[in-house]
């Protein structure tokens, strides 16, 4: 199945801030964070908060890429009839970028700029996820930001290395694993073992075989409402 940027991302290695050159290095990955227990919610107590009426306002969540090339996110407040087709219309905004590995501690404030808005598949309603890259405050794209020169190949404008207004074409087939909560056993897998060979498994229908479906659909139905272009 391919699969949505938003909800995704694959970790690719990490990145330190080099003071001398300003560029990133690849590091050793950085220690997992492990939960101390699980504290789940009642279901029905937050659908009670889920169904409230946000008197016009909407809660759109800018998402962007850390140093390790995973997800980080924060919400911000906009008023339902003030929300542009346009994303480089919405206000841009700034986080510190030495929490995520993006900068030092004494200039540490980044830049993200809105790039792309979907329909909020979490929230639902009108909200909002609003996808951003990252810049320094100078307006120069972070080291991790591959995508500012990739957009320029896309639209031809690399550098007069592709004919202007032709641009590049590109496809994607990503694909993803679902793990156990020890981060180690693929769902469904024998704990420090192996399943039989692939023949039952490959495009199968059954509980006893079809690990983790019910996900998979939730994920490709949470594309769809979002209006990513997904084939399948």
């Amino acid at each position: 199945m391919s699969q949505s940027p938003i909800i995704a991302m694959l970790s690719l290695g990490s990145f330190a801030f080099s003071p001398s050159t300003g560029v990133r290095a690849p590091t050793a990955a950085r220690a997992a964070v492990n939960m101390a227990e699980s504290v789940p919610m009642d279901p029905t107590v937050l659908a009670k908060y889920e169904a409230l009426d946000q008197k016009g306002k909407v809660m759109a969540e800018y998402v962007w890429i850390d140093a390790d090339l995973t997800c980080r996110s924060k919400c911000r407040t906009l008023d339902a009839s003030k929300i542009p087709e346009d994303p480089t219309k919405l206000p841009l905004w700034n986080y510190d970028g030495s929490s995520t590995g993006q900068a030092p501690g004494d200039d540490s404030e980044v830049i993200i700029h809105p790039k792309a808005i979907y329909p909020d598949p979490f929230r639902g309603g009108d909200n909002i996820l609003v996808l951003c890259d990252t810049y320094t405050p100078g307006g120069t794209p972070l080291p991790t930001n591959t995508r500012a020169a990739a957009a320029e190949v896309f639209a031809g404008d690399a550098g007069a290395s592709v004919a202007k207004g032709t641009g590049a074409w590109f496809g994607l087939e990503q694909e993803y694993t679902l793990f156990d909560l020890d981060k180690v056993t693929p769902l469904g897998w024998p704990k420090g073992g192996y399943p039989g060979p692939q023949g039952p498994y490959y495009c199968s229908a059954g509980a006893d075989r079809a690990y983790g479906r019910a996900v998979s659909d939730a994920h490709y139905k949470a594309c769809l409402f979002a209006g990513i272009a997904i084939s399948g």
